[in-house]
């Protein structure tokens, strides 16, 4: 066999896996630059040629607000269910992953691009992504997973019946933050001032304002509202805590914040204050304490309902379904550094406890 005709093979192969590795191959077997687009025969060494070598394998388009590192365990979960439904990447099925690294503002483009290549369903991961990717199609199917009530969204018209494009799960939004400063009053009691984080640029920015309000008055709490939407934010914000007198810190849902976990948990040691947020990955960092919907769970169900809606199902005719299964990580190395005793019956119901 000629190293061109093999080339051909490889590309195949790597195409059903949505992927080219361009110099791998090359070195590998030993041609230039020139053959190698000859083997192509002239086409574009992009995502797009998966397409053309497997034509009867459907694409699904994957777009989420995150990150890929930080969305490694969630994105084997959605393979999972993928499999439970039959379907398993480069065998009968490609992924095209996008990510906006909580961009928001990259997520229309990134959208319109999916819809380009007219993929055969979506994954959409934030209400974010679902409404950037509801805006570009009406006629794909959309699977989402989403922090917000997907109604208020405008995602959908109805949780049992949501009709068009579009069905999901999500967690309910409201639950987190009034659930967070409730975890952080127990395991601070002396705590009178407690502030929120929110990203002013997110969909859920009022409606999380509007839990805290409420949430702090219930508490007999004094609240103080803090807002970051870049990385620059980040330093004056934590530096206005003890001015403040901040006692305990609530990170907002927010794919921003979730990105760049490991940073937010540095400074929340730094600026010693007792802290939340929803990814394991800010508790693993340093973090006090993670508290939200498991992402494993319903990004598991996401790849199921993908699956059964490439086996035929419309997306009008499956339920939207909130999250059941919740997830506590608590750091019991930070709360001895703050000075900090965390009561028996959070160790008992926690999840993990980093130590």
């Amino acid at each position: 066999m000629s190293q061109t005709c093999q080339l051909g093979r490889d590309i195949l192969r790597f195409g059903a896996a949505g992927m080219i590795p361009l110099g791998a191959e090359q070195m590998k077997i030993g041609i230039g630059r020139r053959e190698f687009l000859t083997a192509l025969g002239g086409a574009t060494v992009a995502w797009p040629l998966a397409a053309h070598a497997q034509p009867t394998l459907p694409v699904i388009g994957f777009l989420s607000s995150r990150s890929p590192g930080e969305s490694a365990g969630a994105i084997a979960a959605f393979r999972q269910g993928l499999k439970e439904a039959g379907f398993v990447e480069g065998q009968n099925v490609v992924i095209a992953f996008r990510w906006a690294e909580g961009a928001y503002d990259r997520l229309s483009e990134l959208a319109t691009d999916l819809v380009h290549h007219q993929v055969s369903v979506i994954a959409a991961i934030s209400p974010q992504a679902a409404l950037a990717a509801k805006a570009a199609t009406t006629t794909i199917p959309i699977v989402f997973q989403s922090g917000a009530d997907p109604v208020t969204a405008g995602l959908v018209g109805s949780l049992n019946r949501p009709g068009g494009n579009l069905t999901g799960f999500y967690r309910a939004g409201s639950e987190f933050v009034p659930k967070c400063m409730e975890l952080l009053r127990e395991v601070s009691p002396k705590t009178t001032v407690v502030a929120v984080l929110m990203n002013p640029t997110s969909m859920l920015r009022d409606l999380q304002s509007r839990d805290a309000q409420a949430a702090a008055r219930d508490l007999g709490l004094q609240l103080q509202v803090l807002n970051a939407s870049t990385e620059r934010d980040f330093e004056p914000v934590f530096a206005s805590l003890t001015e403040l007198k901040v006692g305990a810190l609530v990170i907002g849902t927010d794919s921003f914040f979730t990105s760049r976990s490991e940073q937010l948990a540095a400074l929340a040691l730094r600026y010693p204050v007792p802290a939340i947020a929803t990814s394991r990955e800010f508790a693993a960092a340093g973090g006090l304490m993670s508290y939200d919907a498991s992402l494993a769970d319903q990004y598991r169900q996401v790849g199921g309902y993908i699956g059964r809606i490439l086996k035929g199902e419309r997306p009008a005719e499956l339920p939207v379904q909130q999250a059941t299964k919740y997830e506590l990580f608590i750091n019991l190395k930070t709360a001895k550094a703050l000075g900090l005793t965390i009561p028996d019956k959070l160790l008992a119901i926690a999840d993990e406890v980093i130590e």
